[in-house]
């Protein structure tokens, strides 16, 4: 038995185990996970990309098999429904060669409908109506057992972080071919080929859509276009992009300057990567991710007057809320078997913890703790919408500031697990 498949078995283990614990505490005998299924388009038969629910993706790593099912029961072997018709059309549903199918039961079905449930109380998740549960005999999505599953996957297993390593590994060679179609003179449309291929995988099997923004659009936060015609000039690329490996995302950014770039560009960029390897290295058990956030703030007022985009004190800065100006989002949020992973905005025992009135697109509150993996991507744009509102300030040196407006924005993003012996970044940095 390999290592892999010494991490998977163990990690099996825990999971089903603490399934079934919790399904003790809250007084079910069972809960049957749905993957979900692909929305259809209106008027149409086609159906948009499909992800499959993440508590089937947790147990499974499958994150992309419709239709189908898992049950866990108290004191059974869990069973997966796995929905595999016969098709002309499609190629049916098919599992891998992992050690994990040889835990489950499985059963292939061919009908859309739910299987029978056993006596007993239980509990059914995913995107299922409160009527359609009932109808089943069954509880839709019960807060507590929902809340207690969910902190399951905030600390992740050895083989959770293997994959999520491996996963980052994929990505970044996928970067790098992306560089290359770049400094090419290629348009967004190539990149992201170059990206596609450079990773080996469809664009409908990413964790999210790719964000492959030139010049300007770098500074468009979730840019979502791939113009096919290269611009004239090439002054940035900002780079957002993941892979899925065996359920687990990787979420890397990087930005690079381009020929036609600035002088002052390149610094900024500079800057705030070496930003990031510091808010890194602060990375441990019991920091707040909220202090973290403030100290990127500081980090990028320290930034804004070192480069003299701003000519005013850092405390100034701050007091002005520049800095949210300049970088409008949070610094970072929990990662796993979903891009932006659940429990990043509840303590352990599932009670709220809101962002920061001031800092509201926060996706991560919590104290962090041993065998969490963070994003941590502090950014800096150039944002005409938000600096309108701060165009009165005459300490802001508004020529440097335009002259960067068409280089869009920079942001540098990592995957790191949180260690008791410090931060473990899985993302593996440029050669």
């Amino acid at each position: 038995m390999t290592e892999c498949e010494r991490q998977q078995h163990a990690h099996l283990d825990a999971l089903l185990q603490a399934y079934h614990e919790a399904l003790a505490v809250h007084k079910f005998d069972g809960v049957l996970v749905f993957s979900g299924q692909p929305a259809r388009h209106f008027g149409d038969d086609q159906h948009a990309t499909f992800a499959a629910y993440g508590h089937f993706v947790h147990l499974t790593g499958q994150a992309h098999l419709a239709h189908s099912w898992v049950m866990v029961r108290l004191g059974e072997p869990p069973t997966l429904y796995l929905h595999s018709p016969a098709d002309i059309w499609h190629l049916p549903a098919y599992l891998p060669e992992e050690p994990w199918v040889e835990r489950f039961r499985v059963e292939a079905r061919k009908t859309h409908e739910p299987p029978a449930l056993p006596p007993g109380r239980f509990a059914v998740l995913g995107e299922i109506s409160d009527d359609r549960a009932q109808a089943m005999g069954a509880e839709a999505n019960p807060s507590g057992l929902v809340a207690a599953l969910n902190e399951l996957r905030v600390r992740k297993s050895a083989y959770e972080v293997s994959c999520l390593r491996n996963a980052n590994h994929r990505a970044m060679a996928g970067h790098l071919s992306a560089r290359e179609a770049f400094d090419a003179g290629g348009a967004e449309f190539d990149i992201q080929l170059a990206y596609l291929g450079g990773v080996r995988q469809r664009e409908s099997e990413l964790p999210y859509p790719n964000i492959v923004g030139l010049n300007a659009h770098g500074g468009v936060l979730h840019y979502q276009h791939y113009d096919t015609v290269a611009p004239e000039k090439r002054r940035s690329l900002l780079l957002d992009a993941g892979v899925r490996y065996r359920g687990y995302c990787a979420d890397i950014t990087r930005t690079w300057p381009g020929h036609d770039s600035v002088a002052e560009f390149t610094p900024l960029i500079d800057g705030v990567t070496s930003l990031q390897h510091d808010l890194i290295a602060q990375l441990a058990p019991g920091v707040s991710y909220v202090d973290l956030h403030r100290r990127m703030h500081e980090g990028l007022a320290a930034l804004l007057v070192e480069q003299r985009l701003v000519n005013a004190s850092i405390e100034a800065v701050l007091e002005s809320g520049l800095t949210q100006a300049f970088c409008p989002h949070g610094l970072g949020h929990l990662l796993g078997a979903q891009v932006h992973d659940v429990s990043g905005l509840v303590d352990a025992t599932g009670q709220r913890r809101p962002p920061p009135a001031e800092h509201p697109a926060l996706r991560l509150t919590r104290e962090l703790e041993v065998g969490m993996v963070v994003t941590v991507e502090p950014g800096l744009y150039i944002i005409p919408m938000l600096l309108e509102t701060h165009r009165h300030r005459p300490e802001v040196n508004w020529d440097r500031v335009d002259q960067l407006a068409d280089h869009g924005g920079i942001r540098i993003e990592d995957n790191v697990l949180v260690t008791a012996a410090g931060p473990d970044n899985l993302t593996p940095q440029e050669p």
